[in-house]
């Protein structure tokens, strides 16, 4: 059997502070075209990489990857919401494979996560229970980090299980390039914001909630105007980054340090390790052939947002 890449960006800010029309049209276009693309490949089974911004995931236990066998999505910046349609059996399975690998992995049978899984779900498979799915979390904003090597051979290993199977597969990895919205940071933590990120976080209050929403629609719209505002965007490295990434050489960032990173291009920019893990899983099939790429700095999301379709040949 074959395997679909398709790497893309997310925003909680979609639909809370848009670009201009003809920006959000193009965007729009290269989604539809990546979604008509994973109809035509019709996928028997999907596995998503992606990050979580203190909605699912707190400093009462971080890991560094965890795989759902049951998933429920919170709707945060009104992303859909809901149960992911989990296959308990083929996630317990890949978390297995993985530690046989000798990768540390942890498992939740009841995953908890926000816009960065619930976004490629709706907008590129119509759904959160359209097609089975196993969603894989990769610690991207909760220091200490892990590296682009170690996501590189996580990636790896799924792709070897996903392989195992004989189904049509699609690999997704869900994040932004070049960013640095206003994450919270445990070492700088108010004692209440310092309670929610060990935890009690997981059942925000409405009005906390909606707080913490504005806060970041805020700060875009300070960033729109003074991109010195948060860290600037660096469409230099998330071009870089798309070349690796589209022709395979992943390995060439395994030697990049976190710091470099997050000083480079920002400190949300690790979830880009969901783009590198889902691109080592596709290699396990084989040679691959680029279908379509996108990248535009969009100041208004406080992202680098770029898109990447590669097909197993």
């Amino acid at each position: 059997m074959t395997a679909l890449l398709q790497c893309l960006s997310h925003t909680p800010l979609i639909g809370h502070l848009d670009p201009s029309r003809e920006v959000l049209d193009e965007v729009n276009d290269v989604i539809d075209s990546a979604a008509r693309k994973i109809a035509e490949f019709d996928p028997e089974l999907v596995i998503l990489f992606a990050p979580d911004h203190y909605n699912g995931f707190f400093y009462d236990i971080m890991p560094a990857f965890c795989v759902g066998t049951h998933a429920h999505a919170i709707g945060d910046f009104g992303s859909a919401k809901g149960d992911i349609y989990v296959p308990e059996g083929l996630a317990e399975g890949l978390a297995i494979q993985a530690l046989a690998d000798g990768v540390d992995i942890a498992v939740s049978h009841k995953m908890q996560v926000d816009h960065g899984f619930a976004q490629p779900l709706q907008f590129l498979l119509g759904g959160l229970d359209k097609t089975p799915t196993i969603p894989v979390f990769i610690n991207s904003v909760a220091v200490p980090l892990p590296g682009f090597k170690r996501a590189r051979i996580l990636g790896e290993s799924v792709g070897r299980y996903a392989k195992s199977l004989g189904k049509r597969t699609l690999f997704i990895g869900s994040g932004g390039l070049s960013h640095q919205p206003p994450v919270p940071e445990l070492s700088t933590a108010s004692s209440n914001l310092r309670d929610r990120l060990l935890g009690s976080g997981r059942d925000l209050p409405l009005d906390e909630r909606e707080a913490r929403t504005q806060r970041v629609i805020d700060a875009a719209r300070r960033f729109v105007d003074d991109q010195n505002s948060l860290h600037p965007l660096n469409p230099e490295w998330d071009q870089k980054f798309l070349e690796l990434v589209a022709s395979g050489c992943i390995a060439d960032l395994d030697g990049m340090s976190n710091e470099a990173l997050s000083e480079m291009a920002g400190k949300s920019t690790h979830e880009v390790k969901t783009w590198v893990a889902a691109g080592a899983a596709l290699s396990a099939f084989g040679p691959s052939h680029e279908m379509d790429r996108y990248y535009r700095p969009i100041p208004e999301w406080i992202a680098g947002f770029g898109a990447l379709t590669v097909r197993a040949a």
